[in-house]
């Protein structure tokens, strides 16, 4: 396999993974504090890029550190935009079983805006996939907006086989447990929204 012509983060976003970086199963990841997690073999650039899918550790890393998706680098407060993040009630990300992680004292009403799994990126880096990249170019729910200063970071599970118990004298079977996949990203308003409080109130009169 070849190392490809194609400069990370410049002419692939740094966060694709590569047909080089094949998935290296379930372990702990100090990228989700030593929780069990999907990871890869770090090899960017390596191979041919597989654009519709992520590398489970630079994911991680980009939404954990604030590291631009399409660069690699830092995003500093003042300069974070996303792209395909909207506005989504808390009450929403309950009710479609994503909300999970939210803190309990974050109203349903409250207003999140939910990027997924994808970090903010630099103003720059946004303008340059937008002119190049052809799948957001193909995207009608392109939103370009500025990300809010804070951010709840929840885990995206996944299903993997969790490793033998080490101490046991004979190895115990692989068992089926829930690990992390990717790490999903939502920004706080500090906004609430008065229709779903009108939804949550019986009607009078």
């Amino acid at each position: 396999m070849r190392t490809s012509s194609l400069k990370v983060g410049v002419d692939v976003p740094w966060v694709t993974g590569w047909t080089g970086e094949p998935t290296l199963g379930v372990r702990p990841c100090p990228t989700v504090g030593g929780a069990l997690a999907i990871v890869q073999a770090e090899r960017p650039g390596l191979g041919k890029p597989l654009y519709s899918h992520n590398h489970a550790v630079r994911q991680r890393l980009s939404v954990r550190d604030m590291l631009c998706p399409m660069c690699g680098r830092p995003t500093p407060l003042g300069d974070r935009w996303t792209q395909v993040a909207h506005p989504a009630t808390a009450g929403r990300l309950r009710s479609v079983g994503r909300g999970a992680g939210l803190p309990a004292d974050l109203t349903d009403d409250a207003i999140l805006i939910d990027a997924g799994a994808i970090a903010p990126l630099h103003r720059a880096c946004v303008d340059r996939s937008l002119r190049y990249c052809p799948h957001l170019k193909a995207d009608p729910d392109i939103d370009v907006r500025p990300f809010p200063e804070r951010w709840i970071v929840l885990p995206l599970i996944a299903r993997g086989e969790a490793p033998a118990q080490l101490f046991l004298d004979r190895p115990a079977p692989a068992r089926t447990a829930p690990v992390i996949g990717f790490l999903q990203l939502c920004g706080l308003t500090g906004d609430r929204d008065p229709a779903w409080r009108e939804k949550a109130q019986p009607a009078t009169g």
